[in-house]
C-alpha cells in the first residue's frame, strides 16, 4: 500500500509517496518550484490565497502521479503538514472569503496583547499556555473589528491544514493541535477556549467540529478525486501543523526529545508531556500531533521567522544582473571566512514580529561593515551565523524551561544543508547535531499510514528512518563561538 504526504509551506507544496511495506519514499516533488508570492498589501501584513494552495496541490498530484513508481490506486490514506497560525475564512458554500492572513503577518499583535492585559496573566498562561498574542484567534478578531462585512459571512474558521482537507473532502473541521496553535484551546478546560472567545464576542460556532490528529478524519470526495486522479474515499489520517510535523518526521515524539528546522523560518521544538508556559511569551507551548488524554504531549515551540527567508533574500541580492546565485555557491563562499566574519555581524529579524522579542519587530540590522575588509562571502556567514546565534537565544530559553538539550535531530534539507551553518548551530548550541533522511511531505504520509492502522505502533514506522551524519561541538570551535555569540547578543541589545 502507498501513502500520501501533503506539505503546505509558504514557499511552496511538497508531496511525497510512501511505500509502506518497504518505509521507503519513492517519489517526492514540489511546486511551484521557484517560491509562492507572499502578498503585504501594508507593512507587516503577510497573506496568500487559500485557493493558490489548492492549485499547487493540484499541479504537484499531477506531476507525482506522472512518476511509474507511483500507483494513485494504491495510496491508502492522505497525511497532512501545513504552516502554522494561518487564517482561512469560508462561508456556507465553503467559499474563502478573503485572502489567509498567515504565520509572518504581525497586524494582530495589539489586539492579542490587549486580551492579554484584560483576561490577565494566570488565565492566559494557566489555560491557553500562551498569550493570545499574534496568533489564529487574536488574527480572527482583527478581521471582526476591521472587515465587518466579511466577518458577518463566516460560516467556519480554519487552519491552512483544514483548508487543504476541505478541498480533498467537502468537509469541514479541525484538531485540537491545530485549535492549540491558534489559542483557540483552553487546556485546563479541555475544551475550547470559551472565555478568550467570549472576550472578543467570539461565536464558538465558527469553530470547526474536531477531529482526532491521527486517525481516521474524512474521505476524499468524488470531486477532488476527479480533480486529482484518485480513488474517491481514501482515507485522510493526519493531519499537523508543518513543525509538530517536522518533530514527527524525526521520530520526536516522547519527553526531552528535540527536533530543529531552518526553513523560511528557524525553529526548535521540544516535546514535554508537561504544559509548561514561558511567561515573557518568548517561546511557546502547542499540543503536540501523538498527544492523548492518557499519554499527554506538549511542544515548546522556539521561533525566528527570518531564518531562510533571510537567506533567500541575500542570495536574490547577489543574483542582480540575470546572475543565479544558489545555496552551493552561497556556502562555498563562506567557508573561509573565519568565525565571526571578522566583526561583521547580522540580526535577521526582518520578517515579521519576532515572539522572541515579545512580539516586536525588530528589522534586521546589519552592522560593523567595513568597506576594505568585508567582500560576499563575509556577508553569507554573518547571515548564517546570525540566524544560528538567533535560534540559540530561544535555546536558552528552553534551557531555562527545563528542556534536555544533549542532542537535536534534523532532517537532511534547507539550511542545514550547509556545512557552515550545520557546524555552527551545533557548537554555539553546545549539542550533538543528528541528521536524519526525511522530509515535512514524507512525515506526514508516515504518519498516515500510522493514522490508517497500517503500522501497528510508531515504532514500527520509524524502523526505517535513515541516520545521514552526527556533527558533535569541537571543542576549539565552541569557545570561538562563545566569544562571537556574546558581541551579537552585545550589538544586539545596543540596537534594541
Amino acid at each position: 500500500m502507498q501513502f500520501l504526504g501533503i506539505d503546505l509551506g509558504s514557499s511552496s507544496v511538497k508531496l511525497s509517496v510512501l511505500d509502506g511495506d518497504t518505509g521507503k519514499v519513492i517519489a517526492s516533488t514540489q511546486y511551484p518550484e521557484t517560491e509562492l508570492e507572499i502578498s503585504s498589501p501594508q507593512s507587516g501584513w503577510a497573506e496568500q490565497d487559500p485557493e493558490t494552495w489548492w492549485y499547487c496541490v493540484k499541479r504537484g498530484c499531477s506531476l507525482l502521479f506522472a512518476d511509474e513508481e507511483v500507483d494513485p490506486l494504491l495510496i491508502g490514506a492522505i497525511g497532512i503538514s501545513y504552516q502554522m497560525h494561518g487564517l482561512v475564512l469560508v462561508d456556507v458554500q465553503q467559499k474563502v472569503l478573503r485572502p489567509s492572513i498567515i504565520w509572518c503577518d504581525s497586524r494582530a499583535v495589539p489586539f492579542g496583547e490587549s486580551a492579554f492585559d484584560s483576561l490577565g496573566e494566570d488565565y492566559c498562561f494557566k489555560h491557553l499556555l500562551n498569550s493570545p498574542s499574534n496568533f489564529t484567534a487574536a488574527k480572527l478578531r482583527w478581521v471582526q473589528v476591521n472587515e465587518p462585512e466579511v466577518y458577518s459571512q463566516i460560516d467556519k474558521i480554519m487552519l491552512p491544514g483544514d483548508f487543504i482537507a476541505m478541498k480533498l473532502s467537502g468537509q469541514v473541521n479541525t484538531t485540537v493541535c491545530g485549535l492549540s496553535e491558534g489559542t483557540f484551546w483552553d487546556y485546563k478546560e479541555q475544551n475550547v477556549a470559551i472565555q478568550l472567545l467570549h472576550h472578543w464576542s467570539i461565536e464558538k460556532s465558527l469553530i470547526p467540529e474536531l477531529v482526532a490528529n491521527i486517525g481516521e478524519q474524512s474521505r476524499v470526495s468524488k470531486v477532488a478525486a476527479q480533480e486529482l486522479g484518485l480513488r474517491e474515499g481514501i482515507k485522510i489520517t493526519y493531519r499537523g501543523g508543518d513543525q509538530p510535523n517536522n518533530a514527527l518526521s524525526l521520530n520526536v515524539l516522547e519527553p526531552g526529545e528535540i527536533a530543529a528546522t531552518a526553513g523560511t523560518s528557524g525553529v526548535i521544538y521540544g516535546v514535554t508531556d508537561k504544559p509548561i508556559a514561558d511567561s515573557k511569551s518568548r517561546v511557546n507551548t502547542f499540543m503536540h500531533v501523538t498527544s492523548s488524554k492518557e499519554a499527554p504531549r506538549y511542544g515548546i515551540l522556539v521561533c525566528v521567522n527570518g531564518a531562510g527567508r533571510s537567506y533567500s533574500w541575500l542570495r536574490q541580492l547577489l543574483s542582480v544582473g540575470g546572475k543565479n546565485v544558489d545555496y552551493r555557491t552561497l556556502n562555498e563562499l563562506a567557508i573561509p571566512v573565519p568565525i565571526g566574519t571578522e566583526g561583521l555581524i547580522f540580526h535577521p529579524f526582518g520578517n515579521g514580529a519576532e515572539r522572541l522579542f515579545q512580539n516586536q519587530s525588530l528589522g534586521a540590522k546589519l552592522s560593523g561593515l567595513d568597506l576594505n575588509r568585508h567582500e560576499a562571502g563575509h556577508m553569507v556567514r554573518a547571515t548564517l551565523e546570525g540566524i544560528v546565534f538567533a535560534l540559540n537565544q530561544g535555546f536558552d530559553v528552553l534551557k531555562s524551561l527545563g528542556g534536555n538539550c544533549d542532542v537535536v535531530r534534523v532532517a537532511e534539507g534547507n539550511m542545514f544543508q550547509s556545512d557552515v551553518f550545520a557546524t555552527a548551530f551545533a557548537n554555539t548550541t553546545e549539542t550533538m547535531v543528528e541528521v536524519l533522511k526525511t522530509s515535512g511531505a514524507e512525515g506526514a504520509a508516515r504518519a498516515a499510514a500510522i493514522g490508517s492502522g497500517f503500522y501497528s505502533s510508531t515504532s514500527e514506522a520509524f524502523t526505517t528512518l535513515t541516520r545521514v551524519s552526527v556533527i558533535e561541538p569541537d571543542t576549539n570551535r565552541v569557545e570561538q563561538y562563545r566569544q562571537v555569540y556574546g558581541e551579537w547578543v552585545h550589538a544586539l541589545s545596543r540596537s534594541e
